[in-house]
This record gives C-alpha cells, structure tokens and sequence, in this order.
C-alpha cells in the first residue's frame, strides 16, 4: 500500500537558486520521494512515501548536502506514565508524527524532549498525541513550580497508602492467622466483612490501574497496570464467585482471596510511593541550584532604590548589593570594591577581589563592600541559569546503554501474560488436574511479580544522580551520551595556553633597545592574542608611548605583520623569518635557551633587519602536575597540544609530566590531529578553552571545555569543568565510570529479578502477596541504589 505524506521543511543557509536546485535533486533521488525547493520561501515541499521515507531521512538528506533544516525543540511535562512501557508507547508515537525529527521520553523525570518542525507540527498537535493514547502533557513548568507539584502528589499518595493500608490490615491479619492455624474472631472470617473491606481498595483506591490499563489496551499496548488489574481482578472476582457459592449453598465453606487483591494493591502503592520518594531525592542536586538563586534585587531607579523581584529586573538596570547578600543577577561593577566568593562556580574557597568594571556573577555572594552594578544578563540568560539548564537536559536525556531496556519493556507484558496463561493451562491440565485454585494463585503470581518499571528505571536514575552530583562538583555532562562515553576515555589531549597553563603570559626577557620595544608593543596592541597584551602590558609598565599601525595582518600560528612610521615590522617565529628571507643566527643561541626554559621565544625585524628577540612564559596551573598523575593513574595515556616549537612545548610537558606532545600546531590543524589520534582506534577526549579549539573540541569523542573560557568553546564541548579547575578532569571520568558502573547494577537486578522470579512464580513457589511485595520492592531498590551515587567520591 502506497502511504503518501507531505511535508514542509525550511531550510538555512541557501544564497541563490542553484543551492535550491542541489537540494531538490539530491531530495528526488530519495526512494518515493516529489520535492520542490523554493530559494525565496526558503522551504522545501516534499512529497514522500511514509514505507520508505521519513522526516528525519529527509532532514539528513538536505544535512548532507550541506544546508540545514528549521526544527525548534519543545518540553512536556507527561501525565500518567506508570512504567518503562508508557514512556516507551509514547516516545514511539511522537516519534511517528509527521515534523518529530527526534522526541525523548524520560520516565524519571516525567518529561519529554522533542525536536520538530514548526511548518509540518506544533506544540497543540504534540499535546493532542500523547493525550489520544491516554495521557496527559503540558508545556514544561519551572523547576520550582514542578518541585512543588510534585510535593503535592506525593502527598496524595501517601494519603491513598494511608487509606488502603488501615481497609488491607484486617485481610492480611487473616492471612497469617491461617497460615499459623491461629484462632480468628469471627467477625475478619465473615465474607461480608472482608468484601467490603477489599471493594473500595480494588474499585476506588485502585481504580488507577483499571484506567491505565483501559488507556493502554485501547491503543494497543499494554504496561505495568494491565498485569496489576488483572491479577488483583482474579482474585477479586473469584472471591466474589465463591461467596456467590457460599450464599447459594448451605454448610459451604468458601475460599477467599480478598486478602490477595487488597494486600496487592497496598503494597504496590507502598513501592510506588517510596519510588516517587527517592526519585525526588534524584533531583536533589538540581532543588539546590535553584536554591542558590536570589529572590529579590535592590534596583536604583530614578534615584532611588526598592526592592523589586528577580523576574521584574532588566538588562541595564543598577543594583546595588550591600556586604553579605548575593549578587542577583550577572552583571558589571560600576561604584565600588569588594571581594566575591564565587566557590559555587569554581569550587574556589578563596574570594575574588572585584573593582570597577569587572565582570560579577549572579548567585555569587557579596563579602565586605558594597557595590553598584549595571545587569548585563537576566532571567535565563545569567550564568547560573544555563548552568541549570544543561543539569535539566541532561538529567532527562537517555544514555544509549538504556536502549535494550526500552526494546525488552516493548515486548514485555504481552509476554507475561502470555507466560501467566501458560502457567493457569500446565497447573490446571498437569501440576494438579482439575484444581482450579492452585492454577489461579499461581497465574496471579507470575502477574503480579513481573516489573516492567524497574527495567525503565534503571538508567534514567542513576543519570539523573550521577549528572547532580558531577554538577555539584562543578562538573556539566551535556546529555546522558556524554557520561556513558566518557567513561570509555583512553586518550586526554590537552591545550597548553589557558588549559594547562594559567593563560596569562608576562615577559620575562627582552633584548632590544628602545625603539625596538615600542615599534614591538605598538604592533601588537592591534592583536588579540593573549601574549600580544603580556608585550604591551610590559610596553605600558615602562611608559613605552605606543604608535599607531598603519597596516597590521595576523598570521595564525606563526606571527604578526604591521607598517608603522613607515617601518615593516615582522614579529614571530623562526619560520616566519625564514620565509621573509631574514637571518635569524645571531640570535640562535638566545632563542634555543629560551624555548628549553619553556618560554615562548618571538623574533623582532624591522625593515629585513633583526633587532631582537622578546620572551613569554605562561605560569603553569597549580593542580596540573596532579591532575596529569591522576589521569594516568586512570589508565589514560596523556599529550598536550601546542603551537608552541619542540622544544618549549617539551619544557612545559616535562614540567607537568607529560610524555606525549604534539607541537607546531596551527589552530586550524587541532582537529585534524585529534582524527589522527581517532585513527589509531583511540576514544579521545580533547579539553580546551578557546575559539580556536572549538573544532577540536567538537572533533573528539568527548569534549570537555574549560569553563574559564570562551563561550564558544563551551558551547561546543560535551562536558564543561567551572572554573577551570584542572582536577576535575579525572573527576569527571571517574563520575562517568561510577555512574556507568552503577546503571549495569540497575540493569543486572531489573532483568535478574524477572528472569528469576517468572518462574519461581510460575512454579507455585510464591504467594501472590509474596510476589507483589517482591515487584513493588524491586523498583524501590534500583532508585535505592542509584542514590548511593550521592556518596561516591571524586
């Protein structure tokens, strides 16, 4: 059957009609598929064969050919899941809807992720999805409006625990004092008596899993309250067969299992309320970033100053923050001095003197002066915000490990029940012929033992811990991906400048006379580089007048050119030298005995002249030598990337004790020396803090910036390290490890304790409220464990 479908997909980054034309050919080529690409419209209008074709191919097809596509990505809170095979029946169907490119379903944290195309979906039409398959959604709450949600629902089932507890308390009193052969008042033994005690636990406590199941059949799928209605529905009714018997039948004794449904359905809303409990201690690590976040600011508008809350300040706004308070927001100091302590960003105890135009941080806190400063970013823009933000993404993203979970949760209450009814036939055919009893606890047992929700717990919990804990730490996995691969990490490539080195260069030598320094200096004030603003910081400390350029040109990796006063100024390497035809031996001997001292040595021409050489050395971190000790305590084979010659970049790896350095780089060759490294079957991670290690970053298996530089480098990495604090590199990898680690228990018990309990089930060798208690037990157990992750130490 041919299933035809169209679609409109915008497109970015098309100049003229002939990147249309490309895009539309390269789509037609596609199996079933009738594009149309409008350069004006900047859309593409596809029609396409849904048995061959879907968006997400569509989307790579027009990726590949070296455009992108418009998506926008959207978060729902989800109503209703009770287990791994709600999160799974809805991730599938959003995922089938035609403009999802890709849409993630977290169980944990009861939220779904989703990237669409606003021209072929929209939010209303997300919503509508889950809410036809018999859930609930809305648009993503705040964290704190969400927390306090959640507080009330747990609330709610306590109260639900409470009540079915105290009506279950009596029936199970009948069980023990059967099993015991104990005497019983008369009154617990009256059919009457437990049947109204068990019909509001079965029909009003419990009516939940009746709904959830309904919900589910009728869209032909199947999860955790289908085998908790069914086997609390056997037993149910078969009491009500046998006391129908009773009334009907004088001296008839009957057997009731009103005990087995009402005790069930308690002890599965014990289990599931200690879940919700320890899954909100999951999100501990987030409760407390929120936490850290001011309420109020102490705005100055038109010369005075109010209070106002943190949601009515503006960009632009002064504020003044007084000794002991949080700065509220990210901002700049314009009156004033004081020392901040920033460790909730950087881990560092010590605070930072700040004066006149330096750069605060929201959520810091304010020690000994007080201060005014201008807001430079609010709301969601600050930095503790997107801190919160990659801690939220990541605590609901999923981690290709989960993937076998999902598919068994898929197939695996079909199959259940299948085994129940396998198991109702053998006892009642061959175990014990013709016993109808034995054949009905059993197939109740196997029902009820069987637990789904531990499979889908399993990962997303110990995610969800071990990301918070890493924040805490002041470390950022991006997503779930990103802790389980960097756990596979052989390699670290480090960047020297900024990363293993302090990144704030002095000149330690110069030799040259006057006017070398200020032609020198003069020249590199036009430069960016962060040894350019050493020379002129050096250049100003000795009241060198610096000119004007009248040209200046960058050579990446290699130098600078400039014109001054008529002068051709060349400042750089050796091969720079070289190649302008300048001889560069009376100054050899300085230059090598710099470069062994692990200085970065510059060679100065004026006019084809040489007439000097300036040295720069960068300090090395602190925690660089221990960290390097810790990573190769770790197994991890260390090098360091320079642009730095052999011989400098040698000083500084022996200083810190590397073996492995890769010198000579030019920026633009970072990511190709770290495909090297990949080729040789190496899992690479690259840690860098500069735009121009962006590429490299991004090239690597695991990208880890450090987060004392460039937001650009950030935002390509997979791990950002606040601070940049070198230590929590080896920190992050033994997160990772421990997390990893920690999901493999998760998942070695979820899928032990079925394998094993079904048929001991099935076996007759549990009864029903055994099994029940064992299923409501084993989810509580996998949270349990994941929140042993609080405890691991980095």
């Amino acid at each position: 059957m041919d299933n035809k479908k169209k679609t409109t997909l915008g497109i970015t980054g098309m100049t003229c009609t002939a990147c249309a034309n490309r895009i539309e050919k390269n789509l037609n080529k596609m199996d079933g598929v009738e594009a149309n690409v409008n350069v004006t419209t900047e859309k593409a209008t596809v029609a396409y064969n849904t048995d061959t074709t879907s968006i997400e191919s569509l989307t790579q097809k027009i990726k590949d050919t070296g455009y992108d596509v418009v998506s926008e990505k959207t978060e729902l809170d989800v109503i209703g899941m009770t287990c791994a095979a709600c999160s799974n029946r809805i991730e599938k169907v959003l995922n089938r809807t035609d403009g999802v490119e890709q849409a993630n379903v977290n169980l944990t944290t009861e939220n779904a992720t989703i990237a669409y195309n606003p021209e072929a979906t929209s939010i209303d039409d997300l919503i509508k999805k889950i809410q036809n398959i018999g859930y609930d959604a809305q648009p993503k709450k705040e964290a704190s409006a969400k927390h306090s949600q959640k507080e009330q629902e747990l609330k709610g089932k306590r109260n639900k625990l409470i009540i079915s507890a105290i009506l279950s308390l009596p029936l199970l009193l009948t069980m023990f004092v059967h099993l015991f052969g104990l005497p019983l008042p008369g009154l617990l033994m009256n059919p009457w008596f437990q049947f109204i005690l068990a019909t509001p636990v079965q029909f009003i406590i419990g009516w939940q899993f009746y709904v959830g199941a309904y919900k589910n059949l009728r869209n032909g799928s199947a999860n955790m309250d289908v085998l908790v209605a069914l086997g609390t529905s056997a037993a149910f009714f078969y009491s009500i067969y046998e006391m129908a018997k009773w009334l009907a039948t004088s001296n008839y004794t009957p057997h009731l299992y009103f005990e087995t449904s009402a005790v069930l359905i308690t002890l599965i809303l014990f289990g599931k309320y200690l879940e919700s409990r320890a899954k909100t201690q999951t999100t501990n690590a987030l409760s407390e970033l929120l936490s850290l976040q001011a309420k109020e600011a102490r705005v100055i508008r038109n010369g005075e100053e109010r209070m106002v809350p943190l949601s009515e300040v503006i960009v632009g706004d002064h504020i003044q923050v007084k000794p002991g308070e949080k700065i509220p927001v990210d901002g700049q100091i314009i009156k004033g001095m004081t020392a901040i302590d920033e460790s909730m960003l950087t881990g560092e105890s010590i605070p930072i003197e700040k004066t006149l135009n330096d750069n605060v941080i929201g959520s810091t806190m304010n020690k000994n002066g007080s201060i005014t400063i201008e807001a430079t970013k609010v709301g969601k823009d600050t930095a503790l915000s997107s801190i919160i933000k990659v801690v939220e993404e990541a605590q609901g993203s999923k981690a290709p490990i989960q993937r076998l979970a999902d598919i068994i949760s898929g197939y695996f209450v079909p199959i259940v029940v299948g085994i129940a009814i396998l198991t109702f036939i053998i006892w009642i055919a061959f175990v014990q012929s013709g016993q109808f009893e034995p054949a009905l606890v059993a197939a109740i047992a196997v029902l009820v033992i069987a637990c789904p929700c531990a499979l889908g717990l399993a990962t997303p919990t110990s995610i969800m811990v071990g990301t918070g804990k890493a924040a805490e730490n002041g470390i950022l996995f991006k997503g779930g991906e990103h802790i389980e691969r960097t756990h596979q990490i052989d390699t670290v490539v480090l960047d020297k400048t900024g990363t293993i080195t302090n990144g704030k260069p002095i000149v330690t030598d110069f030799d040259g006379d006057d006017e070398t320094l200020q032609l020198l200096a003069s020249a590199e004030k036009d430069s960016e580089h962060p040894l350019a603003e050493a020379i002129v910081n050096y250049a100003n400390n000795k009241d060198v007048n610096l000119l004007d350029a009248e040209s200046f040109e960058a050579i990446p990796g290699h130098g600078v050119k400039a014109t001054i006063n008529k002068k051709d100024i060349l400042i750089g390497t050796r091969k720079l030298m070289t190649d302008y035809h300048i001889d560069v031996t009376m100054s050899e001997d300085n230059l090598m005995n710099y470069e062994y001292e692990g200085k970065t040595a510059m060679l100065i021409s004026i006019n084809q002249t040489l007439r000097g050489v300036v040295a720069v050395a960068d300090t090395v971190k602190d925690s660089a030598n221990e960290a390097i000790k810790q990573l190769h305590e770790l197994g991890i084979s260390v090098t360091m990337l320079t642009g730095d010659n052999e011989r400098t970049a040698q000083a500084i790896a022996k200083q810190v004790g590397i073996d492995s350095v890769i010198s000579e780089v030019l920026p633009e060759q970072k990511a190709s020396k770290i495909t090297s490294l990949q080729d040789e079957n190496k899992v690479v991670a690259m840690i860098g803090d500069g735009v121009n290690d962006a590429p490299a970053l991004v090239q690597a298996d695991i990208g880890i910036a450090i987060g004392t530089g460039t937001e650009v480098a950030i935002e390509a990495a997979d791990v950002t390290i606040l601070g940049g604090e070198l230590l929590l590199i080896p920190k992050a990898i033994k997160a990772s490890k421990s997390t990893i680690s920690n999901i493999r228990q998760n998942l070695f018990w979820a899928f032990g304790y079925n394998v094993a309990g079904i048929p001991i089930a099935a076996l007759g060798l549990l009864a029903p409220w055994v099994a029940g208690a064992a299923m409501a037990l084993s989810s509580v157990s996998v949270v349990t464990n994941s929140l042993r992750l609080k405890r691991m130490r980095l």
